[in-house]
């Protein structure tokens, strides 16, 4: 034989022991779960959130950086709102000089009330004066024509006050618009997370519903797993879970089931076996307890591997192997 094919032989058997002993490490490391306690593979996933501009303009200034974490209500990317400003003092102008028909219009129609009250004597005289055979009919006619003026004219008045008010509403609406915009040209961040990626850079110019960063709600993680029918019709939303992340082998995560999909489907390539493809599953998401997630806010990470593990019967306990709380868990549930 020779020193080649030694050498081969050698490497050959080396790979062969390391696989063997991963396996046989996997399968003693691995929990044994009783039927009552149904376990799948998957990923901490994070709820995406877009940060949009609803208006079109250059992006004047971004806030944080990727990365950063950021809270509720806090100021994350500002527009150039430069020509906003300046339509909005020309709204205001248009509002003020409305305001000011309005009050020209509101003189006139008091003007009008004292003609109108005046040609209303004159023609109350006038009919005296007629009845008596003291005036002529056309002089009669004369003042009762100024009167019906004198009404008329009042009318008009009035309707000048109403599209003055009808021009101050216009008027306010659009003052009202360019200040909602001016407001909407600041993104706020809806909730508490971190900055995942910065979509715009400042000076870009922003599309209308243009994406300028993307946040994760970290208060929102969870892990989504597939099950075979035979367990999916057993699990329940609000069934206790836990999470072991292969980052994390000694510690289990509280959780909770809070979604069970309505429909079968194949599950993932990247998650599953070609055996375990060809059958249908059911999505099931597995949602990390908020209070943990709190107390460790800043220690949360996405996209780290590991095991989910649903209780299927209510009653039964979980195994020993499972019982690795955290320690402020453990603190909480003493206390």
């Amino acid at each position: 034989m020779s020193d080649n094919l030694k050498k081969l032989l050698l490497i050959l058997l080396i790979i062969g022991t390391a696989v063997a002993a991963f396996f046989v490490y996997n399968y003693l490391t691995t929990p044994k779960l009783p039927k009552e306690f149904a376990v799948g593979n998957g990923r901490l996933e994070t709820t995406q959130i877009d940060i949009s501009s609803k208006l079109s303009g250059r992006l004047l200034n971004i806030t944080v950086e990727e990365g950063d974490t950021i809270e509720k209500d806090q100021l994350l990317a500002t527009l150039d709102t430069k020509q906003l400003e300046s339509l909005l003092q020309e709204a205001k102008a248009h509002l003020e000089q409305a305001e000011q028909n309005k009050n020209y219009s509101l003189a006139i129609v008091e003007q009008r009330k004292s003609e109108l009250n005046f040609a209303n004597n004159n023609y109350k005289r006038a009919m005296t004066l007629y009845k008596n055979k003291n005036i002529s009919l056309l002089e009669f006619q004369k003042e009762e024509t100024t009167y019906q003026t004198a009404k008329a004219t009042l009318s008009a008045a009035k309707a000048q006050v109403v599209s003055a008010n009808a021009a101050i509403n216009a008027a306010k609406a659009q003052v009202e618009t360019i200040q909602i915009q001016i407001d909407e040209s600041k993104l706020y961040s809806p909730i508490k997370g971190r900055v995942l990626y910065k979509i715009a850079q400042n000076g870009e110019i922003i599309s209308n519903g243009g994406r300028v960063l993307v946040v994760l709600d970290l208060m929102n993680t969870y892990m989504t797993i597939f099950l075979p029918t035979s367990q999916a019709g057993l699990v329940n939303i609000g069934s206790e879970a836990r999470i072991v992340l292969d980052a994390l082998p000694n510690v289990t995560i509280p959780s909770t089931v809070t979604f069970v999909s309505p429909q079968a489907q194949f599950t993932p390539k990247e998650i599953e076996t070609q055996t375990e493809r060809e059958k249908l599953m059911f999505r099931i998401k597995v949602r990390i307890d908020s209070k943990l997630l709190k107390k460790h806010f800043n220690k949360i990470k996405t996209g780290l591997p590991g095991i989910a593990y649903i209780k299927l019967d209510a009653t039964k306990k979980w195994p020993e192997s499972l019982n690795k709380l955290p320690k402020s868990v453990v603190e909480n549930s003493v206390k």
